[in-house]
């Protein structure tokens, strides 16, 4: 293990945050650049190597988490970076998204701070980078089987490199102008700096992936054609059918989905845009949704310049501490800030919308809602409770229902559904049609980054088993165990 006392000695500290005041005024990730260096080392060492490390089963991908802590505790970032890499293809985007349900799981953390797993995660990557340990990793042999990959998110992107580095060609299909599906559209700039989707496209490109941006597949390219074109297709489109607030004035001009309003502000960083088509600057603003996406559309508007930003969240306000019916080592449902919240702006608890109310142009200046509370199991207003806030750009975040079933996709490759909505599949990952796929957030439902690259890398080992008939791509860690879907 790293070191005995490391724990009793070591409290948690974790990568300094830039202050408010500067970070809202530019589009940069929130943390001090190079702040956890000097402190990673000691809290790589409050890990315990526990008999039984929780946090392996706390982490869809079965990161070799007691490992790579021993090494990034001694200062070993090669062998680290090399641990790192055997359970996760980029771990520089889960060590800056995911929501670390490892630390959760963390023994520790049972009755101290848990390790900062996802720093020392982040900072082994990123040192690994700046020491250039990070080569693109060609195959020996070609196998002259084809796969195409539809949609180039983290499970997409996962599934391409493990099959292209099992010698298999791959071409990835993205109907977006860039590659990276929600990690480059979806997620704000000030949460991951797009510079880390592009090198790993570049080392993926020069592994061998080939790369299609702008095409759909079933509007642009019909799904007979791919499939008399590749010997096998990986269906990683993602979950991207939104869920709609169907109430009165939701029609109104300055409503619209999280998912039409964030990309175009990542377009303005990309040089699409000056200014972004859908702009929060001196409006208030109002985002229904209290999950992450609700959170990427609080720290946006901050960054437009809202006159105001207000988060409104249906459930009730979660606890700071664990409730007995979530125990060590489940992933807890808990008040958390993130560091859009610190940056400003109110949430509201409980509230739900009944209507929206527009000008006589047909633009939404206010939102009425009310307090809600469970009667017999559902969320039922309280009468007397009403009231209106003003409201001239309002974000839908409230997650999302399925694969995306308009372009034809599901239709045209006669893909059967499950009870959810989301595409069937058998333990391989495969779909009731030979051949064909699923990964990632199109067949789970949506779910974390951690998730996405687990599955792309399960998926792929049931393609190569399907084209060769064996296969020498890491196992599975658990095929069919959803138990800590969160």
């Amino acid at each position: 293990m790293a070191d005995p006392k490391g724990f009793l000695n070591h409290g948690r500290e974790v990568a300094q945050s830039r202050p408010v005041d500067e970070r809202v005024k530019d589009w940069n990730e929130v943390y001090v650049p190079g702040s956890l260096l000097p402190i990673i080392s000691k809290q790589a060492s409050r890990c315990m190597d526990c008999g039984i490390p929780f946090c392996h089963n706390g982490c869809p991908l079965g990161n070799l988490i007691p490992e790579w802590n021993d090494y990034a505790y001694r200062e070993d970032w090669q062998a680290a970076s090399e641990r790192l890499h055997a359970t996760n293809n980029f771990p520089e985007f889960t060590g800056r998204l995911c929501p670390a349900p490892c630390e959760s799981a963390c023994v520790l953390g049972i009755n101290q701070p848990p390790v900062t797993i996802k720093n020392v995660e982040v900072s082994i990557i990123d040192k690994a980078w700046d020491s250039g340990d990070v080569h693109p990793q060609v195959p020996e042999r070609l196998s002259g089987k084809t796969v195409a990959v539809i949609g180039s998110g983290p499970a997409g992107l996962a599934a391409a490199q493990q099959l292209t580095r099992a010698g298999h060609t791959v071409a990835v299909y993205e109907r977006a102008d860039r590659i990276g599906g929600l990690l480059r559209y979806g997620i704000p700039e000030f949460k991951m700096e797009k510079r880390h989707i592009n090198r790993r496209i570049e080392q993926m490109r020069a592994e061998g992936t080939k790369f299609r941006t702008g095409v759909e597949i079933g509007r642009d390219l019909d799904a007979a054609a791919l499939r008399r074109r590749y010997d096998a297709v990986v269906v990683a489109a993602g979950a991207t059918t939104a869920r709609d607030l169907p109430v009165p004035g939701r029609e109104l001009k300055g409503v619209y989905q999280a998912m039409e309003y964030l990309p175009l502000a990542n377009k303005v960083q990309e040089g699409d845009y000056v200014t972004s088509p859908i702009s929060a600057k001196d409006k208030h603003v109002v985002v229904i949704g209290g999950g992450d996406t609700g959170a990427d559309c609080v720290g946006t508007a901050h960054r437009q310049g809202a006159a105001s930003v207000t988060q409104l969240e249906i459930m009730p306000r979660p606890g700071e501490d664990r409730n007995a019916n979530q125990p060590w080592p489940t992933f807890p449902m808990l008040y958390k800030v993130t560091s859009a919240h610190e940056e400003g702006g109110e949430r509201i608890y409980s509230a739900g919308t009944s209507h929206f109310e527009g000008d006589e142009d047909g633009n939404v200046q206010w939102l009425h809602l009310s307090e809600v509370e469970f009667v017999d199991g559902k969320l039922t207003s309280k009468p007397g409770t009403e009231r209106k806030i003003p409201a001239q750009l309002v974000t839908l975040a409230m997650g999302f229902t399925g694969t995306d079933q308009q372009n034809g996709l599901v239709e045209q490759f006669g893909l059967e559904l499950d009870a959810r909505g989301n595409i069937a599949r058998d333990a391989d990952y495969q779909t009731n049609v030979p051949g064909v796929f699923v990964a990632g957030d199109a067949g789970r439902g949506q779910s974390l980054i951690v998730w996405a690259i687990a599955e792309g890398r399960s998926a792929a080992r049931g393609v190569d088993r399907f084209l060769t008939g064996a296969s020498e791509l890491p196992a599975p860690i658990r095929p069919t165990d959803r138990s800590l879907t969160v």
